[in-house]
Parts: C-alpha cells; sequence; structure tokens
C-alpha cells in the first residue's frame, strides 16, 4: 500500500474544522485503528479520523474500552498517524490515563501528541472535566470533548443507556457542553442522545458537535468503521444508530474460503503466479539434482 495516500487533499487542521462549522457543511470522522483502516479513512476523505479507544473491542478483542492501555493507544495511534496524510487526527486518552488531575491528563495528552503523532486529544466527561481539558488546552494541545453516553463509565450509567431523555437531563447535558466549551474543547462528541435534545444543544454553541447516535442536527457525524464497513460476523450485536454501508466481512471470507478450496485442490497457484525457468536451466538443475541424496 506504501505510506502516501492516493488523496491530494491539503492537510486538515483546526482552522479547516472551524471554516466547515462556520460555513454550516457537515464534518465527516471515522474510526481507525491501524495502518490499512486509517489508509482508507483518509483516501475516501473523511476530514477526521478518530483513533478510538473502541479499538480495545474491534482490533484488540477486549470486553470494553476501559481495558485498553496507554501504551496500546500510542501504538495503534501512530499506525494511524503514518497513514493519514490529510485527514485530521484525534487520539482517546484512555480510561485511567486522565481522572487523577489535570497534570496527569496534560502529561498523558502530550504523549498522544508526541509519541502518538496525533493533532488533537479526546476524553470523556462534562462538567468535572472542564479543569482537565483547560489544564491541555493551555499547553497548546486541542481538545475534543466526548459528552451525553461516555463508554468509559458505562458502568456509573447503569450500561450503554440512551442520555438526556428528561428535561433535567437534558439540561445537565446543556451544562456539560456548555462547560467543555468554556474549558476550551474546539469540538465535542455527543453520544446516544435524542436528536432533538442533541440539535438544540448543537445551537447554544459556538464549536460543532459530533454526533453518533444523536441525529442530524449535530455539526457532523462519526461511526466506527468496523461497524459502518460490516467487517464483523453475523449475529454481532449493533447499536440502533449504526448503518451497515458494506459487507467486508461477507466479501473477505467468499474470497477466503475460495482461496482455502484452490489450495486444496491444487488450482491455486496455477501457472499465471509462479515465476519461469528456462527449459536449459531447468534440465541442468533436474540433472544436478538426481545425484543429490535426498530424504
Amino acid at each position: 500500500m506504501g505510506t502516501q495516500s492516493v488523496s491530494p487533499r491539503k492537510k486538515v487542521t483546526t482552522t479547516t474544522l472551524r471554516n466547515l462549522y462556520k460555513n454550516g457543511e457537515p464534518i465527516t470522522v471515522l474510526t481507525a485503528h491501524d495502518f490499512p483502516s486509517g489508509h482508507v479513512a483518509d483516501a475516501a476523505g473523511m476530514d477526521v479520523i478518530f483513533v478510538g479507544d473502541s479499538l480495545a473491542m474491534v482490533a484488540l478483542g477486549m470486553e470494553d474500552t476501559s481495558e485498553v492501555l496507554l501504551e496500546e493507544m500510542l501504538l495503534h495511534c501512530r499506525s494511524v498517524a503514518r497513514a493519514a496524510r490529510s485527514a485530521f487526527t484525534v487520539g482517546d486518552l484512555p480510561m485511567g490515563s486522565y481522572e487523577i488531575s489535570p497534570e496527569q491528563a496534560l502529561q498523558s495528552a502530550i504523549r498522544i501528541i508526541k509519541e502518538g503523532r496525533m493533532q488533537a486529544v479526546k476524553l470523556e466527561g462534562g462538567e468535572e472535566m472542564a479543569p482537565t481539558i483547560k489544564r491541555i488546552t493551555q499547553a497548546g494541545i486541542p481538545v475534543v470533548a466526548h459528552i451525553g453516553l461516555t463508554p468509559q463509565r458505562q458502568n456509573a450509567l447503569g450500561g450503554f443507556r440512551v442520555q438526556g431523555k428528561s428535561a433535567s437531563a437534558a439540561l445537565k447535558l446543556m451544562r456539560d457542553a456548555l462547560a467543555v466549551q468554556e474549558a476550551g474543547a474546539f469540538m465535542m462528541v455527543v453520544e446516544a442522545v435524542p436528536a432533538e435534545i442533541a440539535s438544540i444543544i448543537t445551537k447554544k454553541l459556538q464549536v460543532p458537535t459530533i454526533g453518533i447516535g444523536a441525529g442530524n442536527g449535530c455539526s457532523g457525524q462519526v461511526l466506527v468503521q468496523v461497524d459502518m464497513t460490516g467487517n464483523f460476523p453475523p449475529g454481532r450485536f449493533l447499536p440502533k444508530f449504526v448503518k451497515k454501508y458494506a459487507d467486508v466481512w461477507g466479501e473477505a471470507i467468499k474470497g477466503i474460503e475460495q482461496y482455502r478450496d484452490e489450495v486444496k485442490s491444487r488450482a491455486y497457484p496455477s501457472p499465471e503466479y509462479t515465476y519461469p525457468i528456462s527449459k536449459e536451466a531447468l534440465a541442468e538443475f533436474e540433472k544436478i539434482a538426481e545425484d543429490i541424496e535426498g530424504k
């Protein structure tokens, strides 16, 4: 595949994203977790690529996002960064790497930028994370906030549940959104929130919202690449908001099964997939081989 993107686009920056937001053009966001997934997202023209901690499940086979470590995130961030020549890149701060103190969060954020080669970091939480967001942004690191359903806190939330379904819960979301904006977040993810609530909150803000299960009133949308490309076996649970745009699993297993069958029948590799040798060289080698003792 090489390391050069096929896309001739200019590099997307925070200024690019602000201009998209001001012009009312939806911001396209997709997750990636390694070089191939980053490469295809970049080539397809995504504005932003998230190296989300969802890679815990889709790339590492973990039960949930709480298991993934900062060191593991850094490895995957670097892999995606090598592929993303144009898209703006954001790396998740995993659970345990930023909650203790703003200083701990800043140290982790610096590693995501320096070692992970990302352009921004994302962290979960609302009002309570405002001091942390402020500390990171004061150091010159762009921050994407994440409110609504925050998967790292699923145990406290009672599981993966829609947020903001009552007036009081929606008001808390509004306070969270305003607080993280005030703290310096230049963009925020709004997850699993009724579309009407997300739309009202978006209109009150001066920074873009990226919806995931939050309707099309947000400033942009994000999905997990493995989910939306159908790169998983039949029967896997998908959230209500996921639209399956392709069937990567189906195409891959069909091709691999055909490969298996052709290897078993010796149909592969056929002559067109092998390297030629001259008749003279072959005859000479056969003559030499006759005198060599084998097993």
